[in-house]
């Protein structure tokens, strides 16, 4: 069987090429320079020269508060190119596995979000990847979409990575403490993938939308405490200070749902798979980046 990924370069391709590093399975892994998403004549041709049995797409325009100023941008990388690749999928026949995003939520609920509740994103970001999840819902190809949140690993930018750097730069940081979401290790949202294709092979999944993030939620200050409270024993300096703020008081371009907690009983009671241990996986990262020094 074949496998396409598209975005190894990304933080979720990068994890999603560690899971696969043993497999039965024939990988193409390809970048940016490879297999540009928003060349569609290009990437017509290059997913038909490969046809795979399933495409990975871990691509996306996450550049939230930019998004705002490059509305275009983000809808080309977020829905237009997604929609293509969905369309190429149908015709040949091939799987999407498509990963989005908790964004799709005003977050002005006060229980985890389920898949097949109302959606209402806030931001250029949210609203372009929606746009892209109902392009794929509306192509007719087979597909799994899994919604994240928060999520992080020892690769790219992202917010753990952001505190311990600042962290060693400055002695004091403030957090915002009142956005309430999931923290996700990017290495299980990675194994939730590989998990799933098995299921995939012999056609015994329906298409859908499934959640996936962290098994505990927090507001972006408790998330902070736990990076620099591990980070600590493994080496790494801390501020001297956290002080929890208001999103009010950290004003950005883009709006962030104040709750974007998700429901994960889908998605166990489908697949089995637990959601994701995010203490494990700040552990995990800390190792992980104190070993590459």
């Amino acid at each position: 069987m074949k496998l396409l990924v598209l975005g190894t370069k990304g933080q979720l391709g990068m994890c999603l090429s560690d899971q696969l590093i043993i497999t039965e399975y024939e990988v193409f892994y390809t970048t940016r320079a490879e297999i540009d998403i928003c060349d569609f004549v290009s990437l017509n041709q290059m997913i038909r020269q490969i046809a795979p049995d399933i495409v990975v797409n871990t691509t996306a325009y996450t550049e939230v508060d930019t998004a705002e100023a490059e509305p275009e941008k983000a809808g080309l990388v977020n829905h237009l190119a997604v929609a293509k690749i969905a369309e190429i999928c149908t015709d040949i026949g091939a799987v999407l596995i498509h990963i989005s995003t908790d964004y799709v939520f005003d977050g002005k609920a006060s229980a985890p979000y389920k898949e097949g509740d109302q959606t209402n994103p806030q931001g250029v970001y949210g609203k372009t990847k929606l746009l892209g999840d109902l392009a794929i819902n509306q192509s007719g190809c087979k597909y799994l979409i899994i919604r994240t949140s928060w999520v992080f690993s020892e690769y790219g930018q992202n917010f753990m990575k952001t505190m311990l750097r600042l962290g060693a730069e400055r002695d004091e940081l403030n957090i915002v403490a009142d956005q309430i979401g999931c923290p996700t290790y990017g290495q299980d949202i990675a194994k939730t993938i590989v998990s799933v294709i098995p299921r995939l092979a012999i056609n015994n999944i329906d298409s859908g939308i499934y959640h996936y993030c962290g098994d505990k939620s927090c507001s972006w200050f408790e998330f902070a405490e736990a990076i620099f409270a591990q980070a600590t024993n493994s080496g790494f300096k801390p501020p001297d200070f956290l002080k929890p703020i208001t999103t009010a008081e950290y004003p950005t371009p883009a709006s962030r749902p104040a709750y974007s907690v998700l429901d994960c009983s889908k998605t166990l009671n489908e697949f089995g798979i637990s959601p994701s241990d995010w203490r494990e996986g700040i552990q995990e990262v800390l190792y992980k980046m104190k070993n590459i020094k």
